[in-house]
């Protein structure tokens, strides 16, 4: 809940400093996440009838706040509020599986090594899952940790928590913005003719499967860009990939190496009975998020700094490396693409701060270059003799 400037009695006006945690959150959200008993109908209410103020000025429900900000807001109905979600009680053996995956934490995030074979979501019959453990780094009234990206069921490797809804909506517009860099570890069946490349092949729902899978469309599907590299070969058989995905759709990764003809080994869905090795090597997918880069939001004035983490191999990827000799210090997962990521909201505000100041400057410089020009002008006018008649004298 964000600081309130003074404990309101019944019938009086609250009002509200808004967090650091809320910088940038249209107004309506900050009802929806501090005040849910308020709903939208009410808030856009009180906004046209100006009840509400941000800084003493009148506020429409889809006005960006700031850290700092100081909200006006009208008597509130505490007999509507909602009561509270209730949280379920996590077994020991629960809370241990949701410690077991911690690679990293940091007051911004929670960084877990997810394993093959447990969903990042719940759904249809699906009851164990990532987003059901969260609960088990819940600190007293704080907030619960929320999933700001997610992984396939069958896929292992780095999956990043926030830790609160504000640092979910910076890591959001992140890995929206594509300035989070994800690098990938996969099997493949075969090697590619190219050892570097760009699979460019857009991507849609495959008719027929309930939306359940994907496949290539070049003609209505949306854009997806993968960038890959072999980095070891097991003779003809088998190749070991770096994949790093440009686009975040739906099981991108294993479309475009299926799309290639080089499935994925272990992928079924999309590779059918190709994607499975002879001999001892595990049926199991053979995808793993090896390594995600991200810049993390400010917390409490400090900047976040980059997270920068790598998960270990599950292990029957690990068991299939060593069955095929690869060497795994070949490759340290580093991003094929070096782009500038875009700037923050923040950043770019101070740019705009700056450049407004620039341009202030410059006009006032030619404000007082048109002074001194008239000035100067004025100053001959009145030195210049005035012209004589003919003749130099007098008529």
């Amino acid at each position: 809940m964000p600081e309130t400037e003074k404990r309101p009695e019944k019938g009086e006006v609250r009002q509200y400093t808004v967090a650091e945690d809320d910088e940038g959150v249209r107004l309506d959200r900050w009802f929806k996440r501090h005040l849910p008993e308020v709903g939208f109908a009410t808030v856009a209410r009180w906004a046209r009838t100006g009840q509400i103020r941000v800084d003493g000025a009148r506020a429409k429900p889809d006005d960006r706040l700031v850290t700092g900000q100081v909200l006006r807001i009208p008597p509130g109905n505490p007999a509507r509020a909602k009561a509270p979600r209730s949280r379920r009680e996590l077994t020991e053996a629960e809370r241990a599986q949701a410690q077991a995956m911690v690679i990293k934490e940091t007051p911004s995030a929670i960084v877990l090594n997810k394993p093959p074979g447990l969903a990042t979501q719940g759904g249809s019959k699906t009851y164990s899952h990532v987003d059901g453990l969260l609960d088990a780094f819940v600190e007293g009234d704080g907030p619960r940790p929320r999933l700001v990206h997610r992984l396939d069921k069958d896929t292992s490797g780095v999956l990043l928590i926030a830790r609160t809804p504000g640092s979910a909506a910076a890591f959001s517009k992140r890995f929206a913005g594509r300035s989070a860099k994800k690098v990938y570890w996969a099997l493949v069946v075969g090697v590619p003719e190219q050892h570097v490349g760009e699979i460019d092949a857009p991507l849609a729902k495959q008719p027929g499967t309930g939306g359940e899978k994907m496949h290539v469309d070049t003609e209505g599907g949306q854009p997806a860009k993968t960038r890959y590299r072999v980095v070891e070969r097991a003779g003809n058989r088998a190749a070991w990939l770096e994949l790093e995905p440009l686009t975040g759709r739906t099981h991108q990764l294993r479309v475009h190496c299926a799309a290639m003809g080089h499935p994925i080994v272990g992928d079924g869905k999309y590779g059918g009975q190709e994607a499975f090795l002879t001999g001892s090597v595990s049926r199991k997918m053979h995808l793993h998020a090896r390594r995600l880069i991200i810049s993390q939001p400010a917390i409490n004035g400090k900047a976040g700094g980059q997270l920068d983490v790598t998960a270990d191999l599950p292990e029957h990827f690990a068991a299939t490396m060593e069955q095929m000799g690869f060497d795994l210090s070949l490759s340290d997962a580093q991003p094929l693409r070096e782009e500038t990521p875009p700037k923050t909201k923040a950043e770019k505000k101070q740019d705009a701060k700056q450049h407004a100041k620039q341009y202030r400057k410059e006009r006032r410089g030619e404000r007082r270059t048109r002074t001194v020009s008239k000035a100067t002008a004025k100053s001959k006018a009145r030195a210049k003799p005035k012209p004589k008649g003919k003749g130099g004298g007098k008529r």
